[in-house]
């Protein structure tokens, strides 16, 4: 299994001036960036939404890369948006889904039928033309190059080390507390830093 944390590092060398949506797993993204404006961390939508919300930036921003960090809990959340995507065929969207066989923010739940689900053969199965699955952070190291100079849509299958969150929801540190700046500026219409 892969470690989240070391996997996002991999990453960095390849971002460039690429959009990158951290998904569910981004708190170690927002930890590390090297480039928060161009992190689209601020509309983190429902369980379910980030394939949606990537596949929006990726229509509207066609010259920029997408690095979309999705979730299994998330694609199980909106499975239809797999074809979706591929239909639109977004050459710019990059979509990597972090899997650990688990609803991570809400207590650990296991999600339906993790250890069945090849996630790769489904995305080939919803028209991606491309798809990979690794369970070892070498081998995705070695593939990534080709990956992202290979063009979207692509899925990327991860699987990844739980790390559960089990405090109870308002008593939690926000994983991404720029968000929730953004969000309060907008709301008050006032500047808080």
């Amino acid at each position: 299994m892969i470690n989240t944390a070391e996997m996002f590092r991999k990453f960095l060398p390849y971002r460039g001036d690429a959009i990158v949506i951290p998904g569910r797993g981004g708190r170690h993204w927002v930890e590390m960036t090297d480039n928060e404006n161009l992190d689209a961390t601020l509309g983190d939508p429902a369980m379910g939404g980030h394939s949606g919300f990537g596949l929006g930036i990726a229509l509207a921003q066609p010259k920029k890369k997408v690095f979309l960090f999705d979730s299994d809990g998330d694609i199980h959340m909106s499975m239809g948006m797999l074809a979706t995507i591929a239909e639109q065929v977004p050459k710019n969207l990059y979509h990597f889904m972090l899997d650990n066989e688990i609803y991570a923010t809400t207590g650990g739940q296991p999600v339906p039928n993790a250890k069945i689900v090849d996630y790769a053969a489904v995305a080939k199965a919803a028209g991606y033309p491309r798809a990979f699955s690794f369970t070892e952070l070498d081998d995705l190291e070695k593939a990534l190059p080709d990956i992202i100079e290979g063009g979207g849509p692509v899925f990327v299958h991860m699987k990844v080390i739980p790390e559960v969150q089990n405090e109870a929801i308002g008593t939690r540190k926000p994983w991404n507390p720029r968000a929730r700046t953004k969000v309060i500026t907008d709301v008050r219409g006032e500047l808080t830093k």
